[in-house]
């Protein structure tokens, strides 16, 4: 039997589904806490905890990649990879990804200083949406409304840690009050879903509490979430896109995602799905 080990910083109720789906198909899932691996670098050889290979579900972006890297380093397979991880865990990185790829974005600007950002807005106008690079859950994005409210948001950015000194500065999509998140394992897109802002939010995130409906996966949906994960590299994603007045736009891809309130409500087993993933790659 293959033995796949799952690596997590927090057991939040993804992993226990994934647990759940793992009994209910024979699957021999270890869960290992991040918190009781060390491995060592130096040498080739495997920790003994780990299996025939590894589900990758750290939170934190900075120890899911490092370790990824660590285990891949080693000859196992890491779903998701190394490369696809570090590409994900940068919002610059996915939108040079996507572009290169030919697959539609937002407008969007990178700049470094108050003084760079100001001369980014000159050109994309207001309002428009300042987003960490490296962060999740809507954490510290700010809409900028003007010249005055971007300048203080800037200047607070300069004293802060180096990585949020990176000014990544987007169009604010005209949209409905929805984003839609397309999830792909492999080469299929399996469900989809709208989400909604709750009552005076702007943000869709549903760990901010939004909420999820089914999305029938249209033609359209499909080839841009498929091209969305083939720019990134093989794997299991979140792609997230807008409806603009100009068609869809993707602005997201998610390596470790959150599907808690996406199987009610497709109907998917998405838990399922990505296990019978993990385990093609640890037979190969």
């Amino acid at each position: 039997m293959v033995a796949i080990t799952m690596v997590y910083d927090q057991l939040r109720p993804e992993e226990r589904m994934l647990l759940q789906s793992a009994e209910k198909l024979g699957v021999d899932l270890i869960p290992l806490s991040a918190s009781e691996l060390t491995v060592e670098v130096s040498s080739r050889e495997k920790p003994s905890e780990i299996g025939d290979a590894v589900l990758q579900r750290c939170v934190s972006y900075f120890r899911n990649l490092h370790l990824t890297a660590a285990l891949e380093a080693k000859g196992m397979p890491v779903v998701n990879s190394f490369s696809s991880t570090l590409t994900c865990g940068n919002k610059l990185f996915v939108t040079l990804a996507l572009m290169k790829a030919g697959v539609p974005v937002p407008k969007t600007f990178v700049a470094f200083t108050t003084k760079g950002g100001l001369k980014a807005l000159e050109q994309l106008g207001y309002p428009a949406m300042l987003k960490p690079v490296v962060g999740s859950w809507g954490r510290m994005v700010a809409p900028l409304k003007d010249a005055d409210s971007a300048k203080a948001l800037f200047e607070d950015r300069e004293y802060m840690y180096p990585i949020y000194q990176v000014l990544y500065i987007q169009e604010m999509v005209k949209r409905p009050p929805r984003d839609i998140r397309c999830f792909v394992v492999g080469d299929e897109a399996i469900a989809a879903i709208y989400r909604y802002a709750p009552p005076g939010e702007w943000r869709t995130n549903t760990a901010r509490g939004g909420r999820a409906e089914n999305c029938p996966i249209t033609s359209e949906i499909e080839e841009l979430a498929l091209k969305a994960a083939k720019a990134i590299g093989d794997g299991v994603y979140g792609v997230d896109m807008m409806e603009s007045e100009n068609g869809l736009v993707v602005h997201e891809v998610n390596h470790t995602v959150e599907f808690r309130n996406s199987v009610p409500v497709t109907g998917v087993d998405i838990p399922e799905k990505i296990l019978e993933y993990v385990i093609s790659k640890a037979k190969r």
